[in-house]
């Protein structure tokens, strides 16, 4: 099959969901657009009630907002972060996945940024954070920190948008609406594939790339600083920072594999993500689980060995108490069971790997919970723990926050390719280097067929 007809066949494919709606599609977004609204309408009894509508308290001031605010950080790492190293090492596979890992870490760090707002109770609270806030805050360093990661993870999903969107303004131009339309031509700012706009784009993808690794880090390094520079038992630590990296591409590496088989299954992309992706996904999968799996023994080992002030209580409560079932539950079926099976050849199938990645997303999350609740409900005189349990309320904004994440990755791959049609034709004429993963039809099938 030459290049004309492989690109004519990938191009017919990727662009069917932006043609044509099916019924399905308008359902699905019905209901994550539901579930987000219903999400406003709960943070508006919120704001309108004070915080006494949750159940955080003068004890436990955290709850699943902040749990929610880091495991979407965590999210958002591993989608530019993974894109990044990726492309600036070469990595041919790359090609169908940069588009959706760099959109999931825009979806995941819109949700992230809206988390502190809705902790705070007032949205006016965060003006005041920003006129009052002082720089030796570590929360000040999240409000400076997440903004600009957000701002440059935009600027690098866009910059390799532009091709994509001079194609789209060319190709389906007169079959979508005007406003489609504009939309397209001013994204694609005049671009005609010129050698000259081709040598700007890559100087640019190379200055983000450079910048988006030290962002991704220092964000997450923050986010773990707001608890390690607090003094309080369960945070005390020093390894806070790369255990939460880490973490997040633990987290993030599952996150992409569950996205990349829901576009294979509903986008029908079995020819362009095949088993193969998912075997070095799963395999980077194996190498974050076990370096996270490492950092969480060192922490527990390192606090158990001292037991300094209110580490014992903590700890007691941890692993044989209240919240036994949270952590055993979180650290067997979201790191243990996962890593082994992610590892072993025999159960490195699509479905498998899709429901591992599940489950570690579920264990992480629970994992951050665990990590922001119990050390707030350890009593710092000798009283009662502090309690906590989530109101209606926190559960609708959760929920809300999860379809508003799902519900901005829809709407992207409604209007725009899910794969970046330029880097698939880019790599298709590459003569010194075909990949056989980025070819459709009987080529990709033998590659990926184990798995389909």
């Amino acid at each position: 099959m030459n290049i004309e007809e492989t690109t004519r066949q990938f191009e017919t494919r990727i662009l069917a969901p932006l043609t044509s709606t099916t019924r399905g599609w308008f359902i699905w977004t019905a209901i994550l657009l539901a579930l987000t609204l219903s999400g406003v309408v709960a943070y508006g009894i919120q704001v309108r009630n004070g915080l006494e509508v949750t159940g955080m308290g003068d004890t436990v001031v955290w709850g699943v907002y902040i749990s929610n605010f880091v495991f979407f950080s965590g999210l958002s790492m591993a989608g530019t972060f993974i894109s990044a190293i990726l492309r600036m090492t070469g990595a041919d596979w790359r090609r169908p996945l940069t588009r959706f890992s760099e959109l999931t870490t825009v979806a995941a760090l819109t949700m992230c940024a809206l988390m502190p707002t809705v902790d705070m109770g007032r949205p006016d609270r965060l003006w005041h954070l920003l006129r009052y806030g002082r720089l030796e805050s570590p929360l000040m360093w999240d409000i400076i920190v997440i903004p600009t990661y957000l701002t440059a993870s935009l600027i690098y999903l866009y910059l390799f948008l532009i091709p994509d969107s001079a194609f789209l303004r060319d190709r389906i131009g007169q079959q979508v609406s005007g406003a489609r339309r504009r939309l397209y031509s001013g994204l694609a700012v005049g671009w005609q594939g010129l050698p000259e706009q081709r040598r700007r784009l890559q100087v640019a993808g190379t200055v983000m790339m450079l910048l988006i690794l030290p962002l991704g880090v220092a964000t997450h390094s923050v986010v773990s600083w707001i608890f390690g520079l607090t003094y309080r038992a369960g945070w005390n630590s020093t390894i806070f920072a790369p255990y939460f990296a880490v973490g997040a591409l633990y987290s993030g590496t599952a996150m992409l594999i569950t996205l990349m088989y829901v576009f294979r299954r509903f986008y029908h992309l079995e020819d362009y993500l095949t088993l193969k992706h998912f075997h070095y996904l799963a395999t980077l999968v194996v190498v974050f689980g076990a370096a996270y799996l490492y950092f969480t023994f060192a922490e527990y080992l390192t606090v158990a060995y001292k037991l300094e002030g209110g580490e014992d209580l903590l700890l007691d409560e941890l692993f044989f108490g209240r919240y036994a079932i949270l952590v055993w539950g979180g650290f067997l079926g979201g790191q243990i069971i996962p890593i082994v099976v992610c590892a072993l050849p025999r159960t490195r199938t699509i479905p498998i790997l899709v429901a591992m990645s599940v489950l570690v997303n579920i264990g992480m999350w629970i994992k951050r919970f665990v990590i922001v609740v119990p050390a707030l409900s350890l009593p710092l005189m000798p009283y009662s723990w502090g309690v906590y349990t989530p109101t209606w309320v926190e559960i609708v904004i959760t929920v809300a926050s999860f379809a508003g994440f799902a519900l901005i990755i829809t709407l992207f791959a409604k209007l725009f390719p899910i794969i970046s049609i330029w880097e698939m034709q880019e790599g298709w004429e590459d003569e010194e280097s075909p990949t056989a993963d980025a070819l459709p039809g009987r080529l990709a099938q033998q590659v990926g067929g184990a798995g389909q």
